[in-house]
């Protein structure tokens, strides 16, 4: 009688109706996907680098190091035909300007927010369990918001992108490991908010991708995007 009770609490939970939602969505996505092919498998790497870095070795550089170096590992195997001259491809300057402008807003959100996404308020001390001390944090925001996005722009949009307006299984894919790097950090139900907020910036930057003609706006968007984040992030934690 007190599991039926628990379950039908659980159900009740807004955290189920909104898991639910999200289930419903993303079971709606196109996915033609064949994942016997090594090309689809190849997105696990940054997962497990993501997981080795934090929980194992509990090292943020070494999380973003073999994050890169994962991507590099799955480019390897897949050997993309997509030049790298791609990532500094636009066609108008009228995409980098809502790309960039947009993408602004990242960390302003982050600031007025914080509060409400249940952010643990020892976040500070595991920040330095992980190595991000007062003297770390400047070279990782530059290292992580000059390169990351280029890494992950020709990764997840070049390589694996779509040319589709609807919502493709790539950008839930894109934005699940970052489910990884929140773990522990802020409420479940901040988590799953922000992967749905991640698939929607997939989305968006793959549509850029496509009306551009290439990924510069998509890159300098996720530049800005990064930096604006972590600088918040620095600033509510020092």
């Amino acid at each position: 009688m007190r599991r039926a009770c628990l379950d039908q609490a659980i159900q009740s939970s807004g955290f189920c109706l909104l898991g639910d939602a999200f289930t419903r969505l993303v079971r709606r996505i196109p996915c033609p996907i064949n994942f016997m092919n090594k090309k689809y498998l190849t997105p696990i790497l940054p997962y497990l680098a993501v997981w080795a870095g934090l929980f194992f070795f509990k090292s943020a550089w070494l999380t973003l190091i073999g994050f890169h170096l994962s991507i590099l590992s799955a480019l390897a195997v897949v050997r993309p035909n997509v030049p790298i001259n791609i990532l500094f491809k636009s066609k108008s300057p009228k995409w980098i300007l809502i790309s960039v402008l947009f993408c602004s807003t990242s960390g302003i959100g982050l600031y007025f927010l914080w509060n409400v996404f249940g952010i643990v308020h020892g976040l500070p001390a595991q920040l330095r369990s992980i190595g991000l001390n007062s003297s770390a944090w400047f070279a990782f925001i530059a290292y992580f918001s000059l390169v990351n996005p280029f890494v992950e722009e020709y990764f997840w949009r070049g390589v694996f992108g779509s040319g589709t307006k609807k919502l493709h299984i790539i950008d839930v894919v894109y934005a699940g490991y970052h489910s990884l790097v929140l773990w522990g950090r802020t409420h479940p139900l901040s988590i799953l908010f922000a992967v749905i907020i991640l698939t929607s910036a997939g989305w968006l930057w793959r549509q850029f991708t496509r009306e551009d003609g290439g990924l510069l706006s998509a890159v300098l968007g996720h530049m800005i995007a990064d930096f604006s984040i972590l600088m918040t992030i620095y600033w509510m934690c020092n």
